[in-house]
C-alpha cells in the first residue's frame, strides 16, 4: 500500500503549476530532485496536451564535448532512473490527469537531515534576503554573513540555502541594479556601439565581490592608432 503523500494514478490536477508544484513537493519530501521531461502540444492548435515529470537522474547525460584538460568535470548524476509522473489534459474537463505513475528509483535518496539542502528545495525568504542585503550593505563579505546566519539558526544545515545561493543572490541582485543607474547607462551605450560597429568592443573586470572594478574599451579608430603606433617602434 503506497504512503498518503505518494499520488495515485487518476489524481487531477487543475492545471500544470498545481501539478509541478505537487511533485516538487513531493520530490523534496521523499529526497530525490526532479525534473519537467517534456511538454507536447497539439500541432492543429498548439495547446498543450500532455507533461512528462520525472526524477533528475533520469535518462543519460549527453556527451561532454570539453576536452580532457577541464579541472572540475561535472559528476554524472543521469543514470536512467525510471522515477517519473505522466499527465494528459483532459479537454472537456480542462484538467490534467496522472495516467502513469513509477515511484521506484535505482539509486540512494538524500537523508532526512539534508532535503532543505537539495538544489529543488534550498530557497532564500524575504526576510533573509533583507538581512543578505543590509550584510553587503555594511561591507560584510559573503562568507561571512552566511556564517553569521548559520549561527543564528544553529548551524549551516538548519539555513535553507548555501553559501554559493547566497553569492548568487548578490550577483543576481546587481545585475539587476547594473540595469539602471551609471552602471545600466554605460553597458547600454557599449551596447548601441557594437551595434552600430561590429569593430568596438569592450571588457569588465569583476572583484571578489562580484562589482565592477576595472572597465576596458577599444573601437576601430583606437585599434588602427595602436597598429600604427608599434609599427613605428
Amino acid at each position: 500500500m503506497l504512503p498518503s503523500f505518494v499520488p495515485n494514478v487518476g489524481i487531477e490536477f487543475r492545471n500544470s503549476d498545481e501539478a509541478w508544484a505537487f511533485w516538487l513537493s513531493y520530490g523534496g519530501h521523499k529526497g530525490f530532485e526532479v525534473r519537467k521531461r517534456y511538454t507536447n502540444k497539439r500541432q492543429f492548435d498548439g495547446k498543450i496536451s500532455s507533461y512528462k515529470f520525472v526524477c533528475a537522474n533520469e535518462g543519460h547525460r549527453l556527451e561532454d564535448k570539453r576536452d580532457h584538460l577541464t579541472k572540475c568535470p561535472r559528476a554524472e548524476t543521469r543514470i536512467d532512473c525510471q522515477v517519473h509522473m505522466n499527465l494528459i489534459m483532459d479537454r472537456k474537463k480542462e484538467i490534467l490527469k496522472v495516467t502513469e505513475l513509477v515511484l521506484e528509483h535505482n539509486h540512494q535518496l538524500h537523508l532526512p537531515e539534508t532535503l532543505h539542502l537539495m538544489v529543488s528545495q534550498r530557497k532564500i525568504s524575504d526576510l533573509q534576503a533583507f538581512e543578505i542585503e543590509r550584510a553587503d550593505d555594511a561591507g560584510i563579505g559573503p562568507k561571512a554573513a552566511h556564517e553569521l546566519a548559520s549561527l543564528q539558526v544553529g548551524g549551516p544545515l538548519n539555513l535553507s540555502y548555501t553559501l554559493r545561493d547566497h553569492k548568487n543572490y548578490l550577483r543576481f541582485k546587481r545585475q539587476r541594479e547594473m540595469a539602471y543607474g551609471q552602471a545600466g547607462s554605460m553597458l547600454k551605450y557599449f551596447q548601441e556601439k557594437i551595434a552600430e560597429n561590429l569593430a568596438f568592443q569592450y571588457a569588465l573586470q569583476m572583484d571578489c565581490e562580484e562589482q565592477i572594478a576595472n572597465i576596458f574599451w577599444v573601437d576601430a579608430k583606437m585599434i588602427m592608432d595602436y597598429a600604427h603606433f608599434w609599427r613605428c617602434c
